[in-house]
This record gives structure tokens, C-alpha cells and sequence, in this order.
């Protein structure tokens, strides 16, 4: 059965998908940024091509021509000791300009690599990093520079070095910051899911929200150091018989009694040029969209219960079908998740939780919200967060055990041979790239497809899965597409390297009804054609009754009964299914006979 294709009421099945607006073409729109930019390109060129735009020496003396007025063989005239005004103007833009790069290298070199590791790997790295950065911010600059100048002289570049070094842990920060923003979301899941290794995950997920605030603070950063620059070679501290507009400075304020127009240029120059660079931050962060409205989005984290955890009483054993070993795909036993509190105890989110899932078998995982569901999910799938622990007697997928494996090993199970199905559709795919690109990517890596061969079989699978425009859809962005269309993305990227189990994490909590039907019937048409086994998360009785051929229910952490779904709905055992049942039976009956509910449950499937 085909699935119809949802419209997007944005375009008509065939409109062609306009690209995004560059980054640069929204800054060129900004006249204070071109002006910037322009001001800026003229001082770049003219500290490069210095030497041929003045034959004279900038640090050649000649007190004979101490004070001359501006004239035709000095245009700017001469400073205190007989030095051309405009060959030092020219020739201090290099050293300013060298010297603002030197400290923006510096401070990225280290802060860039130490803020992506300690936001997204955190643990130990991240609070020694941490203490650095403030034992670093919290050491008086000037005092450092000078113990540093003194032990190896003066050095305009070394002091730059220092300066950088100080001022990396603000860059530090801000990427940390960013990272921690950014590792949370759905879409990083996604990918970790797709079975693909922090680096890539880093490279394609993390550092593109990393560009915009580190190109922003950049550019704040380029101006801070040309003050710095400016005030060291001021102070005399910078390297000698060197050009700068700090020196230009210091010999302005020592004559700025019989010559206070020589105050003037390296003034202007230092005042235009950092605000030049001022204004191209301000431009950037308008043109990058930093600072607007966040779309809140619903990370992993959000899943586990905020509130203490209820110690539950024992509970029944569930009662499950026998079946053989060595037809069982994934087994769980006795799977705890637990979470530190601030007083120093435990939150137990999941508590002796045992399931088992054959090949071919769909088992419905059900229960109120904060009951456990995603949770027992997330653990299989290696997704909780860092200050999750867990344990289990066994947790094995397709005889290997789960328990203990490298990260690395672990992604090669992920999307490769283990699916998943997110909810929330929109959250789970990454904004910044469009639809096509992020179904080729784990294709790419799990199978070794090249880029055409993975084009084609992901315009094949988003065919598969009732897209009626698979081109279109490749190429749109995320914001592009409907709900329902990109539930439709998320499972042919779920499908895309033939798993053998497909965990679906309440996979229509967010689409309207008609939509959700469409869903589940895909689902089951693909569990069917590939004999997959399936976990599918939900509390929603009605979709259990026409897809699970298993359910295990779960209160408070715990299962506390399992059964397959006929008998479940027949004759349930525990007093909390049958609430549960109670409290859905006017949402499951349309899916059954309303006379008998159970009747019809294998005739759906």
C-alpha cells in the first residue's frame, strides 16, 4: 500500500526550493558593514603594500627634521625626532594588524578544541578545564606580561602570545556554552543514532553552531587586541625600533604642546579601525541570526522525571510467550537508570525492568508519560545522558553484549543494525542542512555507498515511504517540509540500512490523527516486508492494539506485566492495566470492534 503523499501548504508538490539567502549577501545589504568592510580592506591593503605606497623609512631619524609641517616630502609631516608621519601610520598597520591576528590565533588555538571537548564529552575534562579557565581569569594580565617580558625581553609578538593565552578562556567559555546548547538537541541524537563517531558528529552538527558566535566574537576580539597592542607599544613595552600607532602615540603626547596635530592620525586610525571591526561583529551576529527567537526544541534529558521518584512495591512477574533463544533479538534483564540528586541521593527512574523482543515480533512498550518507556529505550540505544547510571543483569542484541561497549562499537550498531524512530519529527532534524544530505550521510558511512549510489537509494526510500515529490523533498531544509513529512524523512532514514531492530519512540505523539494512521500502516507494511524486530514506545492503547504482536506495561520505573497483546487486552492481570485500559477504551474501540475489542486485533495486523 502506497502511502499518500501530505501536502505542504508552503509549496505545491512541484515548486522548486529557493536557497537560503548567504551569510554574505544578508551583510552586504547592511551599509554601516559594507562601509566597515571597505575601511577595513583599505587598511589591509595599504600595511601590505606599504613599502610601495611611501619611499620613506618608517624608523629612520633625522632631528634636522624634527616637527616639520606637512608638505611634499613628508605629507603628513614629521614626529619628534625627525620620523616620516605617514611611512610610520602605514607601517603600523602591520604591526597592529599582526599583532590582533597573533592574539585571536592564540586564544582560538586553545579555546576552540578545549570548549568542543568539554561541552560535548563533559565529565572529568570538563571540570579540569573548567578550574583553568578561571585560575587563568582570575591571574592580573599586566603582572604576568611583566614577569614574561622581563624573563625574555620585549617582543610586540610574544607579548600578543601572552595576551592570547589570557584571553582564552572567555573564548573557551563561549564555545563551551554553545556545545552544551547544542549536544542536547534531538538532532545530535539522530545522528549518534545513525551510528556515526563523535568527530563527524562534531565536525557536521556541532561546529556549525559553534561558526556563528565564535565569527562574532572574532570580530569583537580583532578590536580589543589592536587596543591592547596599541597600549603596550604605548607603554614602551613592545618590541624596538618598530613602527606602531601606540608608538606614534607616545611621541604625540610628548610633544602635544608645540605639536598636538600629530595626536591625530594615530587617533583615527586606532578609533576607526576597532570600530570598523565593532560594527562587522554587530552585522554578522544580524546576518548570522544570533540572538533572535530559539525554537525550543525537546531534548533527551527532558525525558527522565523531574520530581522525586516513588519507590514502587514489587510487582507480578509478567507473563510472556516462550519462544527460543536463539530467535530473540534483544534481551534486557533487570535494567536499572537512576540519576544523582543535589543532596547527594538517587532519583530511580527505571528499576528491574526485563523485556525481550524476537525477530519478526513487534513489542509495544506502554505507559503513563514518566513511567520509564524512553528511558529503558535510550538505554538500549547507549543515548543517556552523562549523569545517568545503569545497570542490568544482561543486555544483550543479537548475542553481543551491550553492556560495557566502546562508543566507537556502539555506533556501529546504531543505524547500521539498530533503527530508531524519534517523536517530535522537526527537532530531530538538524536545521542547517537539507533533508537529502542528512539521509545520505549514514548510508555513507555504514555501507560504503558513494554519493550518487546513496542519492539514489535515499530518493528510493523517501519513494518507499508515500513521498510523492522525492525531490523536492531531498532538496528542502527541515523548515521546508510538514510534520508529517518529516516523520517520513526520520523513518526512511530509520530504514535506510536494513536494521534488524526499530526502536519507534512515540513516532506519532506529534501529528495530527489522519497523518498518525498513515504512519503506523508504514511502519507495519515495512516491519512486515523485513521482518524486523520493533519496540515501540507509546501510551497510546489504541496504536498498541493494532500493531503489537507483545506489550509490556510500565509504572513508575517498573514492568509490571507483560503478555502477548490478545491475552493483554482479554484478560489483564495487573490492577494498573487495567486502569489503563479503562481510562482508553473509548480510543482503542474504533481501532477494534467496538463490541469486542480483542476480536479484531489479529485481523489488523
Amino acid at each position: 500500500m502506497s502511502v499518500p503523499n501530505e501536502p505542504n501548504p508552503a509549496h505545491g508538490p512541484s515548486e522548486p526550493v529557493a536557497p537560503r539567502a548567504g551569510v554574505l549577501r544578508r551583510l552586504l545589504r547592511d551599509p554601516l558593514a559594507v562601509a566597515a568592510l571597505a575601511y577595513v580592506a583599505i587598511v589591509v591593503v595599504a600595511s601590505v603594500l606599504a613599502p610601495l605606497l611611501t619611499s620613506q623609512s618608517p624608523t629612520a631619524s633625522k632631528i634636522a627634521d624634527a616637527l616639520l609641517p606637512m608638505g611634499d616630502g613628508h605629507p603628513l609631516g614629521t614626529d619628534g625626532v625627525g620620523r616620516d608621519v605617514l611611512a610610520q601610520l602605514l607601517h603600523g598597520g602591520r604591526t597592529s594588524l599582526t599583532g590582533a591576528l597573533i592574539v585571536v590565533a592564540v586564544s582560538l588555538a586553545v579555546g576552540l578544541p578545549a570548549g568542543i571537548a568539554a561541552g560535548y564529552y563533559r565529565g572529568w575534562f570538563d571540570g579540569v578545564a573548567g578550574w583553568l579557565s578561571n585560575l587563568v581569569m582570575a591571574l592580573p594580565a599586566i603582572i604576568v606580561l611583566l614577569v614574561v617580558l622581563a624573563q625574555w625581553g620585549r617582543s610586540t609578538g610574544l607579548a600578543m602570545a601572552v595576551f592570547g593565552l589570557l584571553i582564552a578562556p572567555g573564548i573557551f567559555r563561549l564555545i563551551r556554552a554553545s556545545v552544551v546548547a547544542v549536544r542536547e538537541e534531538l538532532y545530535v541524537d539522530a545522528a549518534r543514532v545513525s551510528g556515526l563517531g563523535d568527530a563527524r558528529i562534531m565536525r557536521r552538527h556541532i561546529l556549525p553552531v559553534v561558526v556563528a558566535p565564535t565569527v562574532i566574537q572574532v570580530s569583537q576580539l580583532l578590536g580589543i587586541a589592536i587596543v591592547l597592542q596599541a597600549g603596550l607599544e604605548f607603554l614602551g613595552l613592545g618590541s624596538e625600533n618598530q613602527a606602531s600607532w601606540g608608538g606614534m602615540l607616545n611621541d604625540a603626547f610628548a610633544n602635544i604642546y608645540s605639536a598636538p596635530r600629530l595626536l591625530l592620525w594615530p587617533s583615527l586610525a586606532i578609533v576607526l579601525t576597532v570600530t570598523a571591526f565593532s560594527l562587522i561583529g554587530n552585522a554578522l551576529r544580524d546576518a548570522l541570526g544570533v540572538g533572535g527567537t530559539a525554537v525550543h526544541v525537546r531534548s533527551r534529558a527532558e525525558a527522565a522525571p523531574s520530581g522525586p521518584v516513588v519507590a514502587a512495591s514489587p510487582s507480578p512477574a509478567g507473563e510472556a510467550d516462550e519462544s527460543d533463544e536463539a530467535d530473540v533479538l534483544l534481551a534486557v534483564e533487570d535494567l536499572h537508570v537512576a540519576y544523582p540528586r543535589p543532596d547527594g541521593s538517587q532519583a530511580v527512574v527505571v528499576k528491574g525492568a526485563s523485556l525481550s523482543v524476537r525477530k519478526g515480533e513487534i513489542l509495544g512498550l506502554v505507559g503513563e508519560s514518566g513511567s520509564g518507556k524512553s528511558q529503558t529505550a535510550f538505554s538500549v540505544l547507549g543515548l543517556l545522558p552523562p549523569l545517568a547510571r545503569t545497570s542490568a543483569a544482561r543486555m544483550e542484541f543479537g548475542g553481543r553484549d551491550l553492556r560495557g561497549l566502546s562508543p566507537a562499537a556502539m555506533n556501529r550498531l546504531r543505524g547500521k543494525r539498530i533503527g530508531y524512530i524519534p517523536q517530535e519529527p522537526m527537532s530531530n532534524l538538524d536545521p542547517s542542512f537539507r533533508v537529502g544530505n542528512q539521509l545520505v550521510e549514514p548510508m555513507r558511512h555504514h555501507l560504503g555507498l558513494s554519493r550518487n549510489a546513496a542519492r539514489t537509494r535515499a530518493l528510493d526510500l523517501l519513494e518507499r515511504v508515500g513521498v510523492a515529490d522525492p525531490e523536492r523533498v531531498f532538496a528542502s531544509y527541515p523548515h521546508q517540509i510538514s510534520g508529517g513529512m518529516a516523520q517520513r524523512v526520520l523513518i526512511a532514514g530509520a530504514m535506510s540500512c536494513d536494521p534488524e531492530l526499530l526502536i519507534a519512540d512515540e513516532p506519532t505523539t506529534a501529528l495530527d490523527v489522519t497523518v498518525q494512521a498513515e504512519v503506523l500502516d508504514l511502519i507495519r507494511e515495512l516491519q512486515a516486508e523485513r521482518g524486523m524486530g520493533v519496540i515501540l514506545v507509546t501510551h497510546d492503547f489504541g496504536v498498541v492494539a493494532d500493531l503489537c504482536d507483545t506489550v509490556a506495561v510500565m509504572q513508575t520505573g517498573r514492568i509490571v506485566e507483560t503478555a502477548p497483546a490478545a491475552r493483554l487486552f482479554a484478560e489483564p492481570q495487573h490492577e494498573y492495566t487495567r486502569m489503563l485500559l479503562a481510562s482508553t477504551l473509548d480510543d482503542c474501540e474504533p481501532r477494534a470492534a467496538r463490541s469486542h475489542p480483542v476480536q479484531n486485533l489479529g485481523g489488523t495486523r
